[in-house]
């Protein structure tokens, strides 16, 4: 193992500052431009069209534009007041109080007050797939007036404060889902009533989604369009068509296959930025299987993290868009990042000493072992991947092969079945490590048939604690500490191998100002976006 700190660094700070340039291009307004109607592309078409109980990324871009939530965040992570104003959080760590914005309206002309936080946040802990446990420790949620709202805990919960924004923690009319017993399907998820800038009005399955300007909004000035179109395209051909002609104006998510990029870049039009993805980095992990035969060996797992180049794949499977990440934190999650953590270094032939001491020598015809590698069905960037990873381990002398099928298949015989060896998958970090990490390491979460957990199998009593104590430790400093812990000993075990980590990014008409302000990017409300005119 090698700790080549200043290597890295120095890859960090090339890749996170040549790939992309946040666009300057036009000279911004004197003053926001009222009107026009804004073409959003989200893709695929999401299930539902509000957060309380989905995580689903397409539902996240479409849910905070009509739905608030109690704080937003800007792109430098600090709170900023949606329909909280003030909070206060008690020495202890067990009492959040909020001050909410008077004269706030529902959609449907009711009164916004603090009833509607109580009940919302006792549904996201009883609905919420992260919910569950950001507010696993909420005793009671207090409403000593109507503009005032007291979640009080059982125990310290030190992330909750950075999972209040609307895309994570929705605020809901209590008096539309009121004696429902079917939140997560209730119709208010296909025709949403919120307190946000923008009022629902059509959902064209397959094609659509409008938008209207609320004209009752509590910022009086806000929003300044007067419309957003949210369109579905499931062609990636089709969606870069639709972004060059203009018929969309924005769209998240690289909604284009990243070969085309660069020429997008120096397009008179278009831009490119990759700002308002920090929210919830993500990072691309070889996840093993440890009870397979060959991978339950800690000398053959390093000898996989010996035999691959981060940089390669970073090059390859992204064209130079993500970032080399050897930990299960991304570095571009700074506040939790270790740039201390042990480094696997690129060096095949200690891999083929490693497997020779553990036992699995090449035969005859140069062959040690085979392994089937169950590919990701979520694009081809992990088609990519596995086609590096297939010829980086038959340089050692182990024979991948690809396995494809569909998303069910995939899950079922990774999650459930237990019936792989290896695979590659990514992973949102989330804002903090206690939601977004914690889920892929905690013994506890070792579960047959829940997906996007921890999948290795992986077991260890000190990770264990040390999850256990920071996701109630209200010293920041602590935390870090624990979580730097935590990231050299995940080096250490190698229950699985963190390869890249990767901002999505967004591309953009230039006329389009003002539409990345916060953490969550155009998840967020879009309140403050705007078109030039005759641009």
């Amino acid at each position: 193992m090698d700790i080549r700190r200043r290597q890295l660094n120095q890859i960090l700070a090339l890749s996170a500052f040549s790939a992309i340039v946040p666009f300057r291009g036009f000279a911004q307004a004197a003053e926001p431009v009222a009107g026009g109607t804004l073409n959003l592309l989200v893709q695929p078409e999401p299930p539902t069209l509000v957060t309380l109980a989905h995580t689903a990324g397409p539902t996240t871009r479409v849910s905070g534009k009509v739905t608030e939530g109690l704080l937003a965040y800007g792109l430098d992570f600090k709170p900023i007041p949606q329909l909280a104003t003030e909070w206060h959080i008690s020495d202890d760590g067990l009492e959040y109080s909020f001050k909410l914005r008077e004269g706030v309206k529902w959609h449907d002309g009711r009164e916004f007050t603090s009833e509607d936080v109580a009940f919302s946040i006792l549904a996201l802990k009883e609905v919420h797939p992260r919910g569950r446990a950001t507010f696993s420790s909420v005793k009671e949620v207090a409403t000593p007036d109507p503009h005032t709202a007291i979640i009080r805990l059982a125990k310290p919960a030190p992330y909750l404060i950075g999972a209040l924004q609307a895309s994570e923690s929705p605020i809901v009319p209590k008096h539309v889902y009121d004696g429902s017993k079917d939140l997560a399907g209730h119709t208010n998820g296909r025709a949403p009533i919120g307190t946000g800038p923008f009022i629902f009005r059509e959902w064209a399955v397959g094609s659509h989604i409008i938008l209207d300007r609320n004209p009752d909004y509590w910022d009086k000035s806000k929003p300044y369009l007067d419309r957003i179109v949210i369109k579905f395209i499931p062609d990636a051909s089709a969606r870069l068509a639709a972004l060059e002609t203009g018929e969309v104006d924005i769209a998240p998510d690289t909604p284009v296959s990243l070969s085309e990029i660069d020429r997008l870049k120096a397009s008179a039009t278009l831009a490119v930025d990759d700002r308002g993805n920090d929210y919830s980095p993500t990072v691309y992990r070889i996840e093993f299987n440890l009870a397979n035969d060959y991978f339950k060996h800690d000398k053959v797992r390093q000898a996989v993290a010996h035999a691959i180049d981060r940089q390669k794949i970073a090059d390859i499977a992204f064209y130079g868009y993500a970032v080399p990440a050897p930990s299960p934190i991304s570095p571009f999650l700074k506040a939790f990042y270790n740039t201390e953590v042990p480094i696997y270094a690129h060096d095949p032939a200690k891999a083929e000493q490693l497997l020779d001491e553990a036992g699995f020598p090449r035969g005859a015809d140069g062959i040690r072992f085979e392994v089937p590698h169950d590919v990701m069905p979520y694009g081809d960037t992990y088609t990519r991947i596995g086609n590096y990873l297939r010829d980086a381990l038959s340089k050692i002398g182990v024979n991948v092969n690809l396995r494809g099928q569909d998303v069910p298949t995939w899950l079922k015989r990774v999650y459930t079945d237990r019936d792989f060896a290896f695979v590659t998958n990514g992973m949102g970090n989330t804002f903090d490590p206690t939601i977004g990490v914690q889920r892929l390491y905690w013994s506890k979460n070792f579960k047959k048939g829940v997906p996007f957990s921890n999948g290795s199998g992986y077991n260890n009593p000190e990770i264990d604690a040390i999850f256990e104590q920071a996701a109630v430790e209200n010293d920041r400093a602590k935390r870090v500490e624990l979580f730097n812990r935590m990231q050299v000993i995940i080096a250490r075990d190698l229950p699985d191998i963190t390869l890249v980590s990767f901002r999505q990014l967004t591309i953009f008409n230039k006329k389009v100002q003002d539409h990345t302000v916060v953490a969550d990017g155009l998840s967020g409300s879009l309140s403050s976006a705007y078109i030039l005119k005759n641009a």
